[in-house]
C-alpha cells in the first residue's frame, strides 16, 4: 500500500501531496489537516510503540511532542513541526523540562509505555521492554547482552571480547552509582530526535521505557546535540530545585550508559560501532 493510500485510509480524507523526507518518513498534505508526517514502522509493533511512547511522554506537557493523528500496524500519522535553528533559551528550557519529564517516573525499570508492546524498536533494531527489579538487571539483560550476542553471531566480537561485556554486566550494581527510582525516558535521545521547532525543543521518534535518567543524558552527548552544555546545565539546576539532584559522578558514567546505543548500532551497522562499544565497556570497567 502506498503512503497516500495508507494516510487516506487512516484519516478518511483525500491526500493532495506527498513528499519523501528521508528514510521511511514522508510529509503529506491532507485535505483539511494541512501538512502531516507519515512514517512507516520498522517492524511488528513499531507504530504502536511509537504512538504509546509519544502519549506517555506528552502526558503532562513537560516537553512538547508531536500529536498522533492515527496509526495502524504499518503506518503512523503525526503532527508536523517545521524545523528552526537551535537557540540558547530553547536549550535551557528543554533541560529544565527534561528533568521534570524524567521525574514523572515509570512503574519499573524496563516497563513499556501504557498500552505499548513489550517488543518495541529503537530505529531499525528490536528492543525488549520487560519489567525488572532494578536497573542493573534490566540494563544487563535487555540493553547490553542481547546486542552483544547479535554482534558475536555476526562475527563482530570473539569470545574474549564478549567476556568484557559479561564482566561489566556482573559489576553493574557497583558501576551504576547510587540506586534511584526508574525515570520516564525518551530512550533514543540522540541529536536527530531532539527537534528544534516553533521556538522550543520537541522530542520525536521515541523508544520510551522506564529506565535510568543518565541514559537519556548520555545519549544526548553521543552524537553531538547542539547547545548541549546549556541543556545539561539547566537540567542539573532543575533537578536540584526538584529535590532530585543527579548523583555524584554522573558524568563519569556516560560511557556506561552509551553502551546500549553503541551496541545496537553495531548490530545494525557494523564494525565501527562495535569497536567504539568495546572501548566504552573497557573504559567503564577501568573507572
Amino acid at each position: 500500500m502506498s503512503v497516500r493510500e495508507a494516510v487516506e485510509r487512516l484519516l478518511g480524507v483525500p491526500v493532495t501531496g506527498v513528499r519523501r523526507s528521508g528514510g521511511a518518513v514522508c510529509l503529506v498534505t491532507a485535505e483539511g489537516r494541512g501538512v502531516l508526517v507519515a512514517k512507516q514502522g520498522s517492524g511488528p509493533g513499531a507504530t504502536a510503540a511509537e504512538a504509546a511512547g509519544l502519549r506517555w511522554l506528552g502526558e503532562h506537557g513537560d516537553v512538547p511532542v508531536p500529536r498522533v493523528h492515527a496509526h495502524d500496524d504499518e503506518w503512523i500519522v503525526m503532527e508536523y513541526v517545521p524545523p528552526t535553528y537551535p537557540e540558547t533559551a530553547a536549550a535551557e528550557a528543554f533541560g529544565r523540562d527534561l528533568a521534570r519529564l524524567h521525574l514523572r517516573g515509570a512503574p519499573a525499570y524496563g516497563s513499556p509505555p501504557p498500552g505499548g508492546p513489550a517488543d518495541a524498536w529503537m530505529g531499525l533494531a528490536p528492543m525488549r521492554n520487560e519489567e525488572c527489579p532494578d536497573w542493573a538487571t534490566f540494563y544487563g539483560s535487555h540493553r547490553v547482552l542481547p546486542y552483544v550476542r547479535m554482534c558475536v553471531d555476526q562475527g563482530l566480537y570473539d569470545a574474549g571480547q564478549a567476556q568484557v561485556f559479561e564482566r561489566l554486566c556482573a559489576r553493574l550494581p557497583e558501576l551504576g552509582g547510587p540506586a534511584e527510582p526508574p525515570s520516564r525516558l525518551h530512550g533514543d535521545a540522540w541529536s536527530g530526535n531532539v527537534h528544534w521547532g516553533q521556538g522550543a525543543v520537541w522530542l520525536i521518534d521515541p523508544a520510551a521505557h522506564g529506565g535510568h535518567r543518565e541514559t537519556d543524558l548520555a545519549m544526548l552527548r553521543l552524537f553531538g546535540t547542539p547547545l548541549l552544555e546549556h541543556i545539561l546545565g539547566a537540567y542539573e539546576e532543575a533537578a536540584k530545585d526538584l529535590d532530585a539532584p543527579l548523583a555524584d559522578g554522573w558524568r563519569d558514567r556516560v560511557e556506561l550508559h552509551q553502551l546500549f546505543p553503541l551496541l545496537m548500532h553495531a548490530a545494525v551497522f557494523g564494525a565501527g560501532y562495535a569497536r567504539q562499544a568495546l572501548r566504552a565497556a573497557e573504559a567503564a570497567l577501568a573507572r
